[in-house]
């Protein structure tokens, strides 16, 4: 395979639809740390499959992303503020 797509363009083809899709190459979004683009590898409908595929090649550092019929963007990272964190008395958390 090895062409270099964006998530988004992974998701409208379906070749990819239902389907673990291998990435290598990724490229990051800054803020969520999911993958946005990068070169595939490989796909398979079953993820042990495809797992063990890698395992056996040269791209053993891929990113494996399913591709589903979903919305067409990554899902958003809820991230929870912390407001304030207070020790439970009597323990220290500092070594």
């Amino acid at each position: 395979m090895g062409s270099r797509l964006t998530w988004l363009q992974i998701r409208e083809r379906r070749e990819f639809k239902g389907r673990w899709v291998a990435l290598d190459e990724c490229r990051y979004d800054t803020k969520t740390a999911q993958p946005v683009e990068g070169s595939v590898v490989d796909s398979d409908e079953d993820l042990v499959t495809l797992c063990n595929r890698m395992q056996e090649s040269d791209n053993r550092y891929c990113a494996i992303l399913f591709c589903d019929d979903g919305e067409t963007e990554p899902p958003p990272t809820v991230r929870r503020a912390v407001s304030s964190f207070t020790p439970a008395p009597g323990r220290s958390y500092t070594h």
